[in-house]
């Protein structure tokens, strides 16, 4: 499906993709690329479609979109029904698509400890903190729902910000193939694969200063497996596009995946 009206990204035109002969990628199962774009919903839509073509002009052939089902609790393909469309496609080209949340918005004050951690994570979006069994089952249920009544069959899921409770947890283990944390990848039934996942922070100025030479020192250390972590917001960034644009260059060996090839494999 083609996109209409993108809006411009300036970063963007800065950092063309390298030539198609260098990022023709080394098919090893040893040496592997897990994408995901976090925050998919009608308000961000054109800019995620942007950075998945920016990613395919990489030779990221596959990625893992993470949905907000429902953003100020409206569902997403009632608001913008040619984004659940674009999901379908993309989910038809071989992307995966993955339960972010229901709102990703908080709407209740954890445990003043839990709550300075949350508010560190994910400012106002760590929707999960503050909840009790009873309704994070809920909101878990109706995102899944909402996803579903769109066409979408997700196998996984991601909090907002990462940011679990136990109850969250609880709550994941019967419902989906896999989630994903800041360090690892749990699959029913197996043992958790330790991967930290490479994101770049927008929320606060020290998140923005520093987040940039992490990911790049991070993604150097290499390992079997790389997960890095784009927001629409790094648009707005130019040090986080340059970043990115360096670890996708270095990873351009790498065999791309979704998560829920992680999990199939």
């Amino acid at each position: 499906m083609t996109v209409s009206a993108r809006p411009a990204a300036p970063h963007l035109r800065l950092l063309p993709a390298p030539p198609p002969a260098r990022v023709v990628r080394a098919r090893t199962a040893q040496s592997r690329l897990a994408v995901a774009i976090h925050d998919v919903e009608p308000s961000t839509y054109e800019r995620c479609a942007l950075m998945r073509d920016w990613l395919a002009d990489h030779g990221v052939d596959r990625v893992t979109l993470l949905v907000i089902p429902a953003p100020d609790l409206h569902p997403f393909a009632d608001r913008k029904p040619e984004l659940a469309t674009w999901l379908r496609d993309r989910t038809a080209d071989g992307d995966a698509v993955a339960q972010h949340g229901l709102q990703h918005r908080q709407s209740r004050r954890g445990a003043p400890l839990r709550q300075a951690v949350a508010r560190w994570q994910a400012r106002d979006a760590a929707e999960f903190v503050g909840l009790d069994a009873q309704e994070t089952r809920r909101a878990v249920d109706s995102g899944r729902r909402l996803l579903k009544l769109a066409g979408i069959e997700p196998r996984g899921f991601v909090a907002p910000g990462y940011a679990y409770t136990p109850s969250l947890r609880e709550a994941l283990a019967g419902r989906f193939d896999w989630w994903a944390d800041l360090l690892r990848l749990h699959r029913g039934g197996r043992a958790a694969t330790l991967s930290p996942a490479l994101t770049l922070g927008t929320t606060t100025p020290f998140k923005r200063a520093l987040s940039p030479l992490l990911v790049r020192t991070m993604s150097a250390a290499g390992g079997p497996l790389l997960r890095l972590d784009l927001h629409p917001a790094d648009l707005d960034h130019s040090r986080h596009m340059l970043a990115l644009d360096a670890v996708l260059k270095r990873a351009r060996r790498r065999t791309a995946v979704t998560y829920d090839d992680l999990v199939a494999a």
